[in-house]
């Protein structure tokens, strides 16, 4: 049975689609299956691993508007990396909030039952939120097991954070008593800055041993990377960036393995 992931902080900028794409990447290529939702309008996640997103393309939209299933044929594509996989997001989804906000009393858990049938597919299954609190990313935590929380090293970061902590509460409480916080990561990690310390500080007493102990460093080839429409993993995996989501993956491995 497969485990279900979500990306999310409701602060653009802050390396959440990277980590996502990225992390994604090297657990597959450690031999895991892995499907990459990309639940975000903007469709970064999705040109980041090169999949097809033109208007009308199957995609996550296709899939919470109930045209298609998530096992229909043609649905969900093939990426460059080997046992990685993406349920694309294209711009059909930019209206998808306010039908959601329609349904009513189920408006929140559309796609944890959409995506139930992949969980017998797929050994992990991670979602790319888009930078807010809004219906799309209620429902990826409704449909989770986890939330894994990117931060980046600056003030500004550390201010939404309580609320995004607040959301975490309130759908446990309301809608999936079995979330958890899969844990933090540190991005665009400058140890030369004083403020990057003082924000890690921070974030470790409060997070504890949730806090992943590697760090992304803010890194040129990492910026590129999504341009050709590549992982670290394929662009330049000898790269600072490319070495940091290869330790993140170990230490990702090691922790579900003690879980």
């Amino acid at each position: 049975m497969g485990k279900i992931i979500t990306f999310t902080n409701q602060k653009g900028g802050v390396g959440k689609t990277t980590t996502c794409i990225n992390l994604s990447a090297y657990v597959a290529k450690a031999g895991y299956r892995v499907l990459l939702v990309d639940l975000d309008p903007q469709g970064n996640a999705s040109s980041g691993v090169a999949a097809v997103k033109n208007k009308g393309t199957p995609s996550v939209y296709s899939v919470l508007s109930g045209q298609l299933d998530i096992d229909d044929k043609g649905l969900i594509q093939e990426t460059k990396v080997p046992n990685l996989y993406i349920l694309p997001s294209t711009i059909d989804l930019a209206g998808a909030e306010i039908e959601l906000a329609k349904i009513g009393r189920e408006q929140g858990e559309i796609l944890s039952k959409k995506l139930a049938p992949a969980k017998e597919s797929f050994d992990y299954i991670m979602i790319d939120c888009p930078p807010s609190l809004g219906l799309l990313t209620v429902n990826a935590l409704t449909a989770s097991d986890s939330v894994l929380i990117p931060i980046q090293c600056e003030f500004f970061a550390l201010e939404g954070l309580s609320q995004l902590i607040n959301t975490v509460k309130i759908i446990k409480r309301a809608l999936n008593p079995s979330l958890e916080i899969e844990g933090v990561v540190l991005t665009m990690y400058d140890p030369r800055s004083k403020l990057t310390l003082q924000v890690a500080d921070e974030i470790r007493k409060y997070f504890n041993d949730k806090l992943f102990d590697t760090k992304i460093p803010r890194n040129i080839r990492l910026a590129e990377a999504p341009s050709f429409g590549l992982p670290i993993l394929l662009y330049d995996k000898r790269s600072q960036g490319g070495r940091a989501y290869e330790d993140l993956k170990d230490e990702f491995l090691r922790k579900e393995k003690k879980r």
